[in-house]
């Protein structure tokens, strides 16, 4: 018989307090709360225990804008994006043997947060970000080699955030920041 009570309350991970802290900070450059409101929420974020106490840090905020998901599934080829093309919020790249190269450093990206899943069995991808966008690709398992990425010296951080999630079976993720 265990003496741990059944109806413990859920803890919360660091990643959904990051992911409310986001949100709320959304919300303010976007005008939907004033700072000293801001302030509250954030302490609230931060000292959440369970799932109640961070959704009610967003209470009353209105729906965040997800925009639109591409979806681009091939078996093989080459998969290119690049010049003044205009980024979705999420992008969905699925390939058997194939290569891919998204160049957002010219493109029109309208959204904090830009969300790239790939799931590629063979072949490579390439990415190359703008010079102030901040990435991040721990939700990226790689089977074979790592990603390469080397974060710029000055950090750029006023720039949309990129995060890599998704697989790479046999094959590699390369990233870069604009250079000019």
């Amino acid at each position: 018989m265990s003496s741990v009570p059944e109806n413990l309350p859920q803890r919360i991970s660091e990643v959904d307090r990051d992911m409310t802290v986001e949100r709320l900070q959304e919300a303010f450059s976007e005008g939907h709360i004033p700072q000293e409101e801001m302030d509250a929420r954030l302490h609230i974020a931060l000292t959440a225990e369970t799932p109640g106490d961070l959704a009610s840090a967003l209470v009353s905020l209105p729906a965040r804008d997800e925009g639109p998901t591409v979806i681009v599934d091939s078996v093989g080829g080459l998969i290119q994006r690049r010049g003044g093309w205009q980024v979705p919020r999420v992008f969905k790249v699925t390939s058997k043997v194939g290569k891919v190269y998204l160049d957002l450093s010219r493109a029109i990206i309208k959204h904090p947060v830009v969300d790239i899943e790939l799931r590629l069995d063979y072949g490579w991808a390439w990415i190359v970000v703008p010079r102030d966008a901040t990435v991040d690709y721990e939700g990226l398992t790689a089977s074979w080699k790592q990603p390469a990425y080397k974060a710029p010296l000055r950090g750029g951080s006023s720039g949309p955030r990129i995060r890599i999630s998704g697989t790479m079976g046999h094959g590699r993720l390369r990233i870069r920041h604009r250079r000019s």
